[in-house]
C-alpha cells in the first residue's frame, strides 16, 4: 500500500475548459461535464481500471506524494474515470467541488465524521433513513459526539435544539419513507446563526428536482445507487460542497479510511448522469398520476406524495423542488398482514428496497429499511406497519396503477 507526506493534500487534478463548461445549462453538463479524453481521442469516456499509477524518476514519486506536483497518486487518492464523474456530478449541482465514495452511506458517514470530533454536537431531523438514523444515534455517540433528534418541521425544535451552538445539522428531505418536507431555507439560517454546517441528503430529490445550495446547505450527499445510476447496477455515494470543505476535510478522511469508488462504477454514474434528468421528470410524472389515482382508494388509510395538494407540506414542497418526485407512499388498511398480501400479489411492481430505479419497486419499511429503527420512533414517524413505499419507474404508469389495483383488489376479496 503506497503512503505519502500526509499533511498536504492538493485537490484533484483540474480539467481543461471548465471554465466554458460553468456556463452551460444542466441537460448539456450531463453530457459534457468533465468529459475528459485520452490520447486516443475516444468518443465515449474511458474506464481507467487501475489501481496505481507509475513514475518517470523516483525524484517525481517524491514530488507527487509531497504535493509539489499536481497528478494521479493511487486508486484510493483518485482515479481519471471517478473524476469524471465527480467533475460531472459538481457542474451539475453548482457545487465547487465533489468527492465520490463506495456508496451512499459511505458519503454520509465521511461528510459527517471528516468534521466531527469528541464534545461536538449534532442536531438531525428524526425522519431519516435507518442507516442514517444509526449513524446519528448509535454511532457518532460512541467517539463522544452528541445528537439531538428534532422534528424536522417544527423551526421551534430547530431552534432549541441549536440553542448554545452546534457543529453539523442533518436532514433529509423529502424523508425517507415518509416524505416530511423540512424548510431548508429557515433551517440553514437558524443553522448558520448557530455556527452549525447543514449537511443535506438530496437522494429522493435528486439534482434534477432540487438543489439544496440555493437555499443555504453547506454540504450534499447523494446515494448514487439510487437516481444517478438509475438502473440498480452499482453501488457508490458523492459529496459535494466548498473546495475548502472538500480538500481539508473529507479527502483527508476519505484517503485514509479508504471508501473509495472503483472506477467501473464511476463510469456507470458518468453514463448515468446522461440519462439522470429525463428518467427523474418521466418517473415524477407516472408518481404524480399514480399517487392521484389511488388517492381515496378504499383500501387504503393514507397516500402521501408531495406533489398532491393534500400532503400537509405541498406548498413548501413545491416552493423547494420543480416535481414531486419518484417516490410514494401509501398506508394498507390491516396493518402488516394484508400489507404483506397486497405485496405478494404484484404481478408487475418488484418488492425491493432499493429506489430511483428504471423499474418500479415497492418495500415494507417497517421490516426492512427501517427495521433497526425503534418501533417508538418508528411510531413517531408514522412508519406504521401499514406503510409501504413505491418507487415509479420508467414503465407505462398506466400498466404501474392497472397492477397496483389488481393487488389491492385481493385485499377486497
Amino acid at each position: 500500500m503506497s503512503t505519502g507526506d500526509t499533511s498536504h493534500f492538493d485537490p484533484l487534478p483540474e480539467r481543461d475548459g471548465d471554465a466554458v463548461l460553468e456556463s452551460m445549462r444542466p441537460d448539456t453538463l450531463a453530457v459534457r461535464g468533465g468529459l475528459t479524453r485520452s490520447h486516443f481521442d475516444e468518443t465515449a469516456e474511458a474506464i481507467y481500471a487501475t489501481s496505481g499509477f507509475v513514475y518517470s524518476s523516483a525524484a517525481e514519486a517524491e514530488a507527487a506524494f509531497a504535493g509539489d506536483i499536481d497528478r494521479y497518486i493511487y486508486g484510493r487518492y483518485g482515479n481519471p474515470t471517478v473524476t469524471m464523474f465527480e467533475e460531472r456530478l459538481r457542474l451539475i449541482e453548482g457545487a465547487e467541488a465533489c468527492l465520490a465514495t463506495a456508496s451512499g452511506m459511505a458519503a454520509v458517514y465521511a461528510a459527517l465524521a471528516s468534521q466531527l470530533k469528541v464534545g461536538d454536537k449534532v442536531v438531525a431531523s428524526r425522519a431519516l433513513f435507518g442507516s442514517c438514523t444509526v449513524v446519528i444515534n448509535e454511532i457518532l455517540p460512541r467517539f463522544g459526539i452528541e445528537s439531538v433528534l428534532v422534528d424536522g418541521g417544527s423551526l421551534e425544535q430547530w431552534a432549541d435544539a441549536l440553542d448554545g451552538g452546534a457543529t453539523v445539522v442533518f436532514l433529509e428531505t423529502p424523508s425517507n419513507p415518509g416524505l416530511e418536507i423540512i424548510d431548508m431555507k429557515a433551517v440553514c439560517d437558524l443553522a448558520h446563526a448557530a455556527g452549525a454546517c447543514v449537511v443535506v441528503d438530496n437522494i429522493f430529490a435528486s439534482p434534477v428536482l432540487q438543489s439544496p445550495l440555493d437555499f443555504g446547505a453547506d454540504v450534499i450527499v447523494y446515494s448514487a445507487t439510487k437516481h444517478i445510476d438509475g438502473q440498480g447496477r452499482t453501488l457508490g455515494g458523492a459529496v459535494l460542497g466548498t473546495s475548502e470543505f472538500i480538500n481539508s476535510k473529507v479527502i483527508p478522511f476519505t484517503r485514509h479510511t479508504g471508501p473509495s469508488l472503483s472506477p467501473f462504477n464511476a463510469w456507470v454514474f458518468v453514463k448515468g448522469l446522461e440519462t439522470m434528468r429525463l428518467r427523474v421528470l418521466h418517473s415524477s410524472a407516472s408518481a404524480l398520476m399514480v399517487a392521484a389515482t389511488l388517492e381515496g382508494h378504499g383500501s387504503l388509510a393514507d397516500v402521501r406524495y408531495p406533489g398532491l395538494s393534500t400532503h400537509p407540506q405541498h406548498d413548501l414542497a413545491m416552493s423547494q423542488m420543480s416535481a414531486g418526485g419518484t417516490v410514494l407512499t401509501m398506508t394498507i388498511d390491516g396493518g402488516k398482514k394484508d400489507s404483506f398480501e397486497f405485496l405478494d400479489a404484484l404481478k408487475l411492481i418488484d418488492i425491493s428496497n432499493n429506489l430511483g430505479d428504471s423499474k418500479s419497486l415497492i418495500t415494507h419499511p417497517a421490516t426492512t429499511t427501517h427495521r433497526r429503527v425503534s418501533p417508538d420512533l418508528r411510531a413517531e414517524l408514522g412508519i406504521t406497519d401499514g406503510m409501504v413505499r413505491l418507487s415509479v419507474g420508467l414503465e407505462d404508469p398506466a400498466d404501474i396503477i392497472d397492477d397496483l389495483c389488481q393487488a389491492l383488489a385481493v385485499l377486497e376479496r
